[in-house]
């Protein structure tokens, strides 16, 4: 990174000091030259106004600085969330995957970005200057947090792909953006569909056994994974479910032993908008039915078969996969129920769009 210590000087008598000494700090993580960056941490921080206290995605307490004006959003999932509670005006730069998709995401395609979701690039979040970041989890590992926060960039991490957890984190988000009301609707919206679920649920003399299968082949959804929530709400038992981990890696044979009854697949296609035809949806179910000896899986032979494009699989719209696995676990149940217009009127409503895409086979 090259510093022009003329530019910076002239910043600095011009009264941008926050800057400066965010610039000087970006020097000090990056190249190791400024040994009094911790110092500047601490100044910097002395000038944060009302704080509130948040949990996030990995269970801590952290005090995020208000009002937050600006924010990188790393991940497709909060950005959704953020652009449905009508706050992606604050939004400064985004993963690289989002000028990828320009159907999806016509107003925010020509943000900057800040590369990967999983290796995001603190260079150029820093040259934005953002109050807070948001991102999974897990992924990028806590050095992020040590990058930024000499920085004075909060980060504050929430994954809106868990079911379980969906409602408290938009609550959360709510809060930080000061977009509570808008956040409310999304959640009553959210709701609304998981309650629709539960209702017909009610009357189902049993649950089909289910393998769920993520996006690499031969990975299953075990415990505190976003694929056994979605089996378990749409009535489903997951035959992952003894598994200690939530992405087991399983062998054919395995599954062959299980049996299941239905194999749901996650295929993701990189389009939010989902695909224009069905063929590479087709694609993935062709190829799950002929591996080999899974013609004795009851699935398969019974043309059970269902892959999911990842629009459907995570993030808000998760609800509307869980309506699509119902609808396949339990036909009779949910026969009036249409996933397709319940997403349509999502997509105008929450996200001011309209896809015409295929989501499902």
């Amino acid at each position: 990174m090259r510093i022009d210590l003329q530019i910076l000087g002239e910043r600095c008598r011009k009264g941008l000091v926050g800057r400066c000494i965010r610039l000087l700090s970006v020097c000090a993580i990056l190249m190791g030259c400024l040994p009094g960056a911790h110092a500047l941490q601490d100044n910097t921080l002395e000038t944060a106004g009302e704080k509130i206290k948040i949990v996030d995605a990995r269970g801590r307490t952290i005090a995020v600085k208000l009002p937050v004006k600006k924010i990188v959003v790393l991940t497709s999932d909060a950005l959704e969330v953020i652009r449905a509670i009508d706050a992606q005006g604050l939004v400064m730069g985004v993963n690289s995957g989002i000028s990828d998709d320009p159907r999806f995401w016509p107003q925010l395609k020509d943000r900057p970005s800040i590369g990967s979701w999983r290796n995001p690039n603190y260079e150029l979040i820093a040259q934005l200057d953002p109050d807070l970041v948001i991102g999974y989890a897990q992924r990028p590992g806590p050095g992020m947090e040590k990058k930024l926060a000499s920085l004075g960039i909060q980060v504050v991490r929430l994954d809106f792909y868990k079911l379980n957890t969906f409602e408290q984190e938009v609550k959360t988000l709510g809060r930080i953006l000061d977009r509570e009301k808008a956040a409310g609707r999304l959640i009553k919206w959210y709701r609304g569909g998981r309650d629709l679920i539960q209702k017909r649920l009610k009357r189902a003399e049993s649950r089909p056994s289910v393998y769920v299968e993520g996006y690499s082949k031969y990975h299953g959804a075990g415990p505190g994974s976003g694929g056994n929530e979605m089996c378990l709400m749409a009535g489903g038992r997951n035959v992952a479910e003894d598994f200690a981990i939530p992405y087991p890696e399983v062998t054919p044979e395995w599954v062959l032993v299980k049996n299941p009854s239905v194999i749901i697949k996650a295929a993701t296609l990189g389009k939010a908008c989902g695909t224009a035809e069905s063929d590479r949806l087709k694609a993935i179910k062709r190829e799950i039915m002929a591996r080999p000896a899974w013609d004795n899986i009851r699935a398969v032979r019974e043309g059970k078969v269902y892959v999911l494009e990842s629009s459907i699989w995570t993030g808000p719209r998760a609800i509307i996969g869980v309506m699509v696995m119902a609808k396949r676990f339990h036909p009779v149940l949910f026969k009036d129920v249409d996933p397709e217009e319940y997403h349509g009127a999502y997509l105008q409503e929450f996200q001011g769009i309209q896809c015409r895409g295929v989501f499902e086979d």
